[in-house]
């Protein structure tokens, strides 16, 4: 998984499944990180929804994430506020084991 500091926040690649059973990281590739939210690629609604599911993996406020590329594509570049590569990683790997 590659994290890239960026502007005082971290910049990485997610993977998103749609209408899955329940909302969660599923996992991490060599290129992205996995997260399957429940929600239809429907009016943002999966969009919302992966913020969400971010939001609560790094403790930090929705505000604080943003879709950088991607809003109508599985794969999505996600831009992080206030926490750096090393740390991404760390609490990324926490919650995969």
């Amino acid at each position: 998984m590659t994290f890239e500091d960026k502007d005082g926040g971290v910049l990485f690649s997610v993977m998103l499944t749609v209408r899955a059973s329940k909302a969660m990281l599923s996992g991490t590739d060599r290129d992205f990180v996995r997260i399957k939210v429940c929600s239809p690629p429907i009016e943002n609604k999966a969009n919302v929804e992966c913020i969400e599911v971010l939001s609560k993996i790094f403790s930090i406020a929705k505000s604080g994430i943003k879709i950088i590329k991607g809003h109508k594509s599985r794969r999505k570049k996600i831009y992080i506020d206030g926490i750096d590569a090393k740390r991404a990683s760390q609490i990324l790997h926490e919650h995969i084991i």
